[in-house]
């Protein structure tokens, strides 16, 4: 069962898209959305990366952080945000640790589920139902910006 809003998110340092490495508390004081999907490059997956992708800038204005987090390999998620041109990091969990840390394990690849975590790190949102071509806006209507 995923995590519940009030929860404190819990922090994790990964590798990115590009070998850089993340951590949740780099990005303190501002809202994260941290939306895990099954794999790259697959149909909704592709879907639900586009639409964060064509929404991002309206993300940038109101000082959001998006990040796609997947079991994939770095060189998967490189491959992927180039096909798609993707502008905001992919983490690639490939031991899985973030996915178990949020409960989103589906048994080798993380589940479709997305945290809203807010500037002091506690989860104010989690969608563990997403339609892939509308999940960005859904969150930015949510969001109220």
């Amino acid at each position: 069962m995923p995590l519940s809003v009030g929860d404190t998110a819990p922090s994790f340092t990964v590798k990115d898209t590009n070998g850089n490495t993340v951590s949740l508390s780099d990005f303190a004081g501002k809202t994260v959305v941290l939306y895990f999907y099954p794999k790259d490059d697959t149909p909704g997956c592709t879907k639900e990366a586009c639409g964060f992708r064509d929404a991002y800038t309206d993300y940038q204005g109101k000082d959001i952080v998006v990040l796609g987090v997947s079991m994939d390999d770095e060189v998967s998620h490189q491959q992927f945000t180039q096909k798609f041109n993707l502008p905001f990091p992919l983490l690639a969990d490939v031991n899985g640790t973030i996915t178990k840390a949020y409960d989103v394990d589906g048994g080798g690849y993380a589940k479709r589920v997305t945290y809203v975590i807010d500037g002091s790190g506690k989860i104010s949102q989690v969608y563990t139902t997403v339609k892939t071509d509308t999940h960005a806006s859904d969150i930015l209507a949510a969001l109220n910006v």
